[in-house]
């Protein structure tokens, strides 16, 4: 039976999510200053495995979590795991609130590969939330301008990563359930990043730890709560919540890492926020997706 819908309760667990969100990514930042990122993301899915292993055992054990489809789960990983990568790394290149903006163009570019690879259809507010999203990337990037920023590209990239990965999840979600597919995630990343990580393993100094262990749950419970939120509310009032990750990851950049935000940043992320406010005018997104992305 679904939850009654509620503003407050879907408002309460919004910023529980937002607050994840900005929590990992500083996480992030103090981890990947001692360590390098692929020891981190590994790290991240081994203890977030077992995170997840009590939800594991009160869905059904491990047998429940069979999947008929390994080669969707290996490819839908594989693309993930290097859009984590590239979001990690770029969080040491570039300020949070440009990283956060161009990682705000995933829905756009989820709609371009659904309408490619899932036969959705393109309509007007698609469209015009696609060319709004690439003109804000190119306020933002100034190609032509300014030398542009090689961690404006990685976190591009990433971004692309996170929607090929979403179109992949959608996909999954016919016939795997949430839990399945992040067990599948962990165990799939943890193979993937291990030989990478031994390469470049370092012993964690005592005081990072704590870090360590912020990145791994709140990597689970920013989407976890996010899929919270929409069973409460619909799409339409959840994701101008999320928007306010935004100038919020511009505070925390400025209070802790004295970061200035220039006017093309700021014109640039309103476009993109506008673009995907015209992308909620498709189907909302479900909670099962949201959790398992």
């Amino acid at each position: 039976m679904a939850p009654t819908p509620s503003i407050p309760k879907a408002a309460f667990w919004m910023a529980l999510s937002i607050s994840s969100f900005l929590a990992m990514s500083v996480a992030g930042r103090a981890t990947t200053a001692e360590l390098n990122v692929f020891q981190v993301l590994e790290l991240r899915s081994v203890i977030g495995f077992f995170i997840l292993l009590p939800l594991v055992l009160a869905s059904g054990g491990f047998a429940a979590m069979r999947t008929q489809r390994p080669l969707a789960h290996l490819a839908r990983n594989v693309v993930h795991y290097s859009g984590q990568a590239a979001w990690l790394y770029a969080l040491t290149l570039i300020p949070l609130a440009v990283l956060i903006s161009i990682e705000f163009t995933t829905p756009i570019w989820t709609a371009i590969l659904a309408v490619t690879f899932l036969g959705e259809r393109l309509s007007r507010p698609k469209l015009a939330a696609v060319v709004l999203g690439l003109i804000g990337v190119v306020v933002i990037v100034r190609p032509g301008v300014d030398a542009v920023d090689p961690g404006h590209l990685v976190v591009l990239g990433a971004a692309v990563c996170f929607g090929i990965s979403l179109v992949l999840v959608k996909s999954l979600t016919r016939t795997d359930s949430v839990v399945r597919i992040i067990f599948w995630m962990l165990i799939i990343q943890s193979v993937l990043g291990l030989i990478p990580a031994l390469y470049v393993w370092r012993t964690p100094s005592l005081e990072l730890w704590p870090w360590i262990l912020l990145i791994a749950f709140t990597g689970m419970s920013s989407h976890f709560c996010m899929a919270r939120a929409l069973t409460y509310a619909d799409a339409t009032v959840i994701s101008p919540m999320d928007f306010l990750r935004v100038p919020l990851s511009a505070l925390v950049g400025w209070l802790l890492y004295h970061e200035q935000i220039d006017a093309f940043t700021a014109g640039g992320a309103l476009l993109i926020l506008m673009g995907n406010l015209l992308n909620l005018q498709r189907k909302p997104v479900q909670p099962a997706e949201v959790a398992a992305s």
